[in-house]
């Protein structure tokens, strides 16, 4: 299928309680605000230290997911062994990208679709999670010398929720079942930018074969545009749509016991979640691959979705967060 897609990843909101969490300490020339400090100290659970001698420098973006996996990553390669500087948390979409790809930042974590449409620009449409990452890998591998190990199944991508009593109603699990609907139940919550974009809310009607704007299809009214952080407690009240536009990995969707329904045509493109290294810095130390891999194979949409409503929703510490993941898992011991 051929279409265009969307340019940017909207981020999950970053609480401002976290703000102050963070430790200032410009870093000379990248301008990242550094976490120092942050990472609970911790070991291996066989006590070797297979990264002993390596120093590492570990950033992510602003949003929760993001800081969240960049304190699972630092944490869990300090206690590998190596001498990890925190920088998560880097302010601005682009900053934490543009460190790495100055040399300035050794490890973070990344996101397929934006790799291949916000990076490189591409318009072509690929579902397949795989043949994305390879085709990203590869793109990144020529022209930066930055290696994508390979992805988790965690999926930070557009997706439509019910409520509970909603999908239980109407008997909906998928959105071809939505398409099947009486006019009346198809009734959606979306905000601006997704009504708008060229990958967004007209297009995706269009895939699952809904005409926009037509009694026989979803009519105007029936859909309600709204901020995207009103649309969760919206879709789980049914008022005043049925079906709400969401981020997959959103924390508010087990807290609002909302259903994620399937996107059975693949219209999304996935953002899968992978680890990006430094080529120089993981020909080095090629243990972070095996490392990272313990790490991307525990990690789901589900998991995502507790750790990020853990912060956004209760208001921990991402740093603690991320050290009770690993902990829980059995994959660090604290010293």
């Amino acid at each position: 299928m051929s279409r265009s897609i969307r340019r940017h990843r909207p981020p999950t909101a970053f609480p401002l309680a976290l703000v102050g969490v963070l430790m200032i300490a410009v870093l000379g020339g990248c301008g990242l605000i550094s976490s120092s400090g942050t990472l609970h100290s911790a070991r291996l659970p066989n006590g070797k230290e297979p990264l002993h001698g390596a120093s590492i420098t570990v950033t992510s973006k602003a949003f929760t997911e993001q800081v969240i996996l960049g304190k699972i990553a630092g944490t869990y390669l300090a206690a590998a062994g190596a001498d990890v500087k925190d920088m998560t948390g880097a302010p601005g979409a682009a900053s934490s990208r543009q460190a790495q790809l100055r040399g300035e930042t050794d490890v973070q974590w990344e996101y397929t679709g934006t790799g291949w449409v916000v990076y490189h620009e591409r318009t072509e449409a690929i579902s397949d999670p795989t043949e994305l990452w390879e085709k990203v890998r590869d793109i990144e591998a020529k022209d930066n010398d930055l290696a994508w190990l390979p992805p988790s199944s965690l999926n930070n991508t557009y997706a439509f929720a019910a409520s509970e009593e909603t999908a239980k109603r109407t008997g909906v699990s998928t959105l071809s079942d939505v398409a099947a609907l009486p006019v009346d139940q198809r009734t959606f919550c979306i905000d601006d930018e997704f009504f708008s974009r060229s990958d967004g809310f007209l297009p995706m009607l269009k895939a699952y074969g809904i005409p926009f704007d037509s009694e026989e299809g979803v009519p105007q009214r029936n859909v309600t545009r709204m901020d995207s952080g009103v649309i969760y407690t919206a879709t789980a009240k049914g008022s005043p749509c049925n079906f709400g536009m969401v981020f997959s990995t959103d924390g508010r969707i087990p807290n609002l016991d909302l259903k994620v329904l399937e996107d059975d045509r693949k219209y999304f493109l996935p953002y899968s979640g992978s680890v990006v290294v430094r080529q120089s810095v993981l020909d080095a130390h090629p243990q972070i691959a095996d490392l990272m891999e313990t790490i991307s194979s525990r990690l789901n949409d589900d998991v995502m979705r507790e750790l990020n409503g853990r912060v956004d929703i209760d208001g921990e510490d991402p740093g603690d967060v991320a050290f009770d993941w690993l902990v829980s898992e059995g994959l660090v011991k604290p010293d």
